[in-house]
């Protein structure tokens, strides 16, 4: 796949739905006068793009705002419905997922490939890329392999090439229940050491049988921080404080 960097990217109006009404949305609106990172990939709800593309660039919200990025786009060759359901689905609230169903901005990237030996027909190749004002600056594009390749395109990559020293916090998970004073302390605590992560909520994420198999306790908040249990908010407070 050839890049495109140093050109400014196609001119394409998307056809986009928003509280049951049809809204166009042009490349202008979403790329003029801002810093903006976009990723592309095969489809929505497929599993590389479910399990670790989107939810990983999700999840990195934070820091691309630190270094300067105003919005993070996730376009993709399906329908407005699609998108949005898929959006929902993920709870992706920190990403505009733009629906290009007709292909033409990704057929204007030169990523719009045959994919209808699985039943696809043509959807967009994998790749991201750094967009300022409209113009593209850097662009990484999975290699052209069988399949569909995932080594390049991904969030740390990139911020990676925005700041080449930074370096990833560990992921954190914290099991919570609406009203409860320690949880809100716990998710105060985390956010003041910079920390995203997701929050399990008891009685709509879990119930208290998932949290008393995974620590035998039924207290919440329970906080897991890169694969290590911590516990409740005190000890999260002894551990950030170590």
């Amino acid at each position: 796949m050839a890049t495109m960097e140093g050109k400014k990217i196609p001119t394409v109006t998307f056809h986009t739905r928003q509280n049951d009404q049809w809204v166009d949305i042009t490349t202008a609106e979403l790329f003029d006068n801002k810093t903006v990172v976009v990723f592309s990939l095969p489809g929505a709800f497929t599993p590389t793009c479910s399990s670790t593309h989107l939810p990983r660039y999700n999840e990195l919200a934070c820091e691309f705002k630190k270094l300067g990025v105003d919005d993070i786009i996730c376009v993709s060759v399906n329908d407005a419905f699609v998108m949005n359901a898929w959006k929902a689905d993920q709870e992706a609230e920190n990403i505009i997922v733009i629906p290009d169903g007709n292909g033409d901005f990704t057929a204007g990237m030169g990523m719009l490939v045959g994919k209808e030996d699985i039943g696809f027909g043509k959807r967009s190749w994998r790749y991201s890329m750094l967009v300022r004002n409209g113009v593209i600056e850097k662009m990484f594009v999975e290699p052209n392999e069988p399949g569909d390749p995932f080594k390049v395109s991904d969030a740390d990559t990139m911020l990676k090439y925005l700041k080449p020293n930074w370096t990833p916090k560990p992921s954190v998970s914290i099991f919570t229940k609406p009203g409860c004073p320690y949880c809100a302390k716990a998710k105060a605590l985390l956010k003041l050491e910079g920390y995203s992560f997701e929050e399990i909520v008891l009685g709509r994420d879990a119930s208290t049988i998932s949290i008393r198999a995974i620590t035998g306790k039924t207290s919440v908040p329970q906080v897991f921080i890169g694969g290590e249990y911590i516990g409740g908010s005190d000890d999260l407070e002894k551990y950030l404080s170590e």
